[in-house]
Formats: C-alpha cells, structure tokens, sequence
C-alpha cells in the first residue's frame, strides 16, 4: 500500500489528526522563508507526542551541515528532506535522506542517477523558480514515464483530492506528500480535506 506523507505540520492538533487518519510520515519544514517554517522546540515538542513508528521527516534546503545534525538530533528525526541544491556528497553525510528534485521538464531528470547511491528516496516536485517548494502547482507526471529508478519514489507537487488517483495511476510511485493541497491556511491543515485525501490515496493504490 502507498505511503503518505503530510507535510508542513506546524501544530500538535494537525499532526495527531494526521496520524489517526492514517498518514505514515509527518514533514516539519526548518527552512525560515517557508510560510510553514516550524521553529524546532516547537517541532520538538510536537514530535515527543508522536507514535514510535511515524516517520518524522525534517525538510532543509541547502542549510548548513552542523545545523541540520543538531536540529535532527535535538527533535528526534527519523528521516531528512533536503529541497535545495545539496551536493550527493552533501547527502551521503547523513542517513535516511530523501532528495528533493523540483521538476520543469524530462531534462530536470537527468541529475537523479547521479544522487542515488547517496540517498534513500527520490521526491519530485514541481520546478517554480526562485521557489524551493510548496507551490501548490502541478507538474507533467508524464514526464517520469520511460525513466527507470533505482530508490523510491515519493511524489510532491500539487497534490490534492482532485488529483490523488490520477497522479497514483500516472506515476505508481512509493509514497505521496501533500502540503498546501489539503491547507485551510499555510500551515493550518484542513482535517475534512485530510481524510479525503488519505482515503482516496490509501483505497486507489490497492
């Protein structure tokens, strides 16, 4: 069955509700020009309510080595997202990472083989620019048809309950992470929204 991430939690009430509905990973996003930027005693304190085995995902974009260590040690992360131009070297320091790549077109794929023997999972994401994420919009999942990879895919971008079954259809991939899609306000989820979205994800992968 497909995985579900919920990212851009930034309050205990979400991410419990998250969890009850049955979403696998929880995304906490350390990157200060995100509307859904969660200070960590902040995300600390929510994690320490959290199940033992829901991933919690900490996302940086191209922040500095010993900050994300001291983040992911002091919240008790269990994964790392990086969403900005981190080197494969710059991967290979820590464990469990997924890699960001925000796609514009089939040449945005050409960089992922390089990455893989340094990362765990492949996110795609839609390419904004001057934008490292959480846009809301949709890119062409077609786009990964004919590529073949070797780690996990976890596909971002738009997600929504509109286009969940679609995007699983087109694309099969490991997981799905849904941020603005099912937001009441950045940062604020929409539990209503939620559900849909995690049961139309969980029922249309079977």
């Amino acid at each position: 069955m497909i995985r579900i991430k919920i990212c851009g939690i930034t309050n205990l009430e979400d991410a419990i509700k998250a969890i009850e509905l049955g979403a696998d990973a929880l995304g906490f996003i350390f990157y200060k020009k995100s509307p859904r930027c969660i200070h960590k005693d902040t995300a600390k304190e929510i994690i320490r309510y959290l199940p033992p085995f829901v991933a919690k995902v900490g996302v940086f974009v191209d922040e500095k080595e010993d900050v994300v260590r001291e983040i992911h040690s002091y919240c008790g992360l269990t994964a790392l997202q990086f969403h900005g131009n981190e080197s494969g070297e710059y991967c290979a320091q820590f464990c469990n990472v997924i890699k960001a790549f925000r796609i514009k077109d089939k040449s945005s794929l050409l960089q992922v083989k390089r990455y893989e023997p340094y990362i765990n999972a492949i996110l795609f994401d839609t390419y904004k620019k001057d934008i490292a994420g959480g846009t809301g919009d949709v890119f062409d999942w077609s786009v990964l048809s004919g590529f073949s990879f070797e780690k996990p895919i976890v596909l971002s971008g738009g997600m929504n309950i509109d286009n969940a079954r679609s995007a699983i259809e087109t694309v099969r991939p490991y997981a799905v992470d849904c941020s603005s899609g099912i937001e009441s306000a950045p940062g604020r989820k929409d539990h209503d929204k939620m559900k849909k979205f995690i049961e139309i994800t969980k029922r249309d992968y079977l």
